[in-house]
């Protein structure tokens, strides 16, 4: 080999040396970069979760210590705050009123629901569609505060004011639309040829929507009576306004005089009632998911 060829193949064994070293150095600041975004993705994550994470941790430690405050702290233990709250006569009583409350509306709104999607899916009326995005839209436009005097109106001249009865028919009334809606996206997908074979052995329109309808459908009766429980529970406007008496308050209203009279919270009181009223929906879901869950389906009775 002469020289000049010797020269040549060092310069080349240069270039690939430098070449490779340059790639592991883009491959370097890729893997760097990439970390860095995971890094910054956890760190955000992280954020968020602490962000929901503390009024959470902040409802469960606060009930259990004698002097609460709004940041969140290891409490000093203590079980003075529930005896205090049991000496209110209203507390307990509250609760229960909000679970016949709840109960009833969600129970109301499932049946007839139910009902109206099946007749929406079967029979073919004339602007079906249009009335049921008609109602869906009004209930969402017209929501309960606007439509407060009129129903206060029709609830006294009934004679349904500081009734159980009142509230949850107006709760009922305005969580139909919607349900509605939903659960006829649920019978449209129910077959029909199942009907039709029930039909064939005799069996009655509630036959069929009993032990055919009704069974396949269940993942929307579900979400329906969750989801009007939920609704109910947390609802302060219509109770307050319908009920006089505190002995048939729900917890929504109770809760609203845990304050003093310059308008102060009682953390003491508020957080302890807070924790109660929170636990029985927090159960029901825990209680639909676990039995329930992504195993929740539909099927034929035999």
């Amino acid at each position: 080999m002469s020289e000049r060829q010797r020269v040549i193949h060092q310069n080349g064994a240069d270039m690939s040396t430098v070449t490779g070293g340059a790639r592991t150095d883009q491959a370097a600041r890729a893997a760097a970069r990439h970390a860095l975004a995971r890094i910054g993705r956890y760190v955000f994550l992280c954020l968020v979760l602490a962000f929901f994470a503390l009024p959470l941790l902040w409802l469960a430690t606060a009930p259990f210590d004698d002097t609460p405050t709004i940041g969140v702290s290891l409490p000093r233990f203590t079980l003075d705050n529930f005896r205090t709250l049991l000496d209110n006569p209203y507390a307990l009583t509250s609760l229960v009123n909000s679970v016949w409350l709840a109960g009833g509306t969600a129970l109301l709104v499932v049946v007839f629901a139910a009902l109206a999607a099946y007749a929406l899916s079967r029979v073919r009326v004339p602007g079906r569609d249009a009335l049921l995005y008609g109602l869906l839209l009004l209930s969402s436009i017209v929501t309960g505060t606007a439509t407060m005097v009129p129903l206060f109106e029709l609830a006294f001249r009934l004679n349904l004011i500081d009734s159980r009865l009142g509230v949850i028919l107006v709760l009922t009334g305005g969580l139909l639309p919607a349900a509605i809606f939903i659960l006829k996206d649920f019978m449209d997908a129910t077959p029909t040829s199942y009907e039709e074979s029930a039909r064939v052995f005799g069996a009655s329109p509630l036959q069929i929507m009993r032990h055919i309808v009704v069974p396949v459908v269940r993942p929307g009766l579900a979400t329906v009576g969750v989801w009007a429980v939920a609704n109910v529970w947390g609802n302060f406007l219509v109770p307050f306004l319908l009920l006089r008496g505190p002995d048939k308050a729900p917890a929504a209203v109770i809760m609203y005089t845990l304050y003093t009279e310059g308008g102060q919270a009682d953390l003491r009181l508020l957080s302890t009632f807070s924790l109660l009223y929170s636990l029985p929906v927090a159960l029901m879901f825990v209680f639909v998911s676990s039995r329930y869950g992504f195993r929740f389906h539909g099927g034929i009775k035999r």
